[in-house]
């Protein structure tokens, strides 16, 4: 709780004196996404390792504090404006750190965040397409993947979201939902690798291992 009433405090003084134009201090705001997340992916947040008693122990006396900075930093990213394009694509990474916490209103909030980064990339970048942050999502979904990370309920989630969103965007409807199915494809084969991985036939596990190529 100090930590994130601290926190809470670093974004006030960030959105009063580093967001305009003039004044705006990128090492300040990439350093405050960083130990957001940070924060939020730590092992003594993760409520699903513990046992069910002190899970509702830990959310009686404290709530999920992982919901409450996850709002912030989304908040923090809309916030933003026009100096989101100084984030991309480095903040691909940790923001899919952050949806891959397997709490579902979490997800709900930040998922749509990669979305808010393809427009960006389209509307700023003067190529009219989001091949960076495309590229870096798909580096990092393999990563994050293998360690670990990632379910059936959080592709379902993925696909859905940025799906509706891209839908209703004049520009990105058509590319936005090849790239949608793309990840939802990738991320599923990603799954069953990782599952297959531990399967004892041979066979299967290269008939997995070709999906994913």
């Amino acid at each position: 709780r100090v930590f994130l009433r601290a926190v809470n405090q670093f974004t006030s003084v960030l959105n009063r004196f580093f967001l305009d134009q003039t004044s705006f201090e990128l090492q300040l705001w990439n350093n405050y996404f960083h130990l957001a997340v940070a924060f939020l992916t730590h092992e003594s947040l993760q409520l699903e390792t513990f046992s069910q008693a002190k899970r509702n122990k830990i959310i009686k006396k404290y709530g999920d504090m992982r919901k409450e900075i996850g709002f912030k930093i989304r908040d923090m990213w809309y916030n933003l404006g026009p100096h989101k394009m100084k984030f991309i694509p480095a903040m691909v990474g940790p923001i899919l750190e952050v949806t891959l916490v397997p709490e579902p209103e979490l997800r709900k909030a930040t998922i749509p965040i990669f979305f808010d980064m393809m427009q960006c990339e389209f509307n700023f970048s003067g190529n009219r397409n989001f091949h960076m942050f495309e590229n870096e999502l798909i580096t990092k979904l393999d990563q994050e993947v293998e360690g670990g990370r990632g379910d059936e309920q959080y592709k379902i989630l993925l696909e859905k979201l940025l799906l509706e969103h891209c839908r209703k965007h004049k520009y990105l409807s058509a590319s936005g939902e090849v790239f949608a199915l793309l990840v939802s494809s990738l991320l599923e084969n990603l799954l069953d690798y990782r599952t297959i991985m531990h399967d004892e036939s041979k066979e299967n596990r290269m008939s997995c291992t070709v999906n994913v190529l």
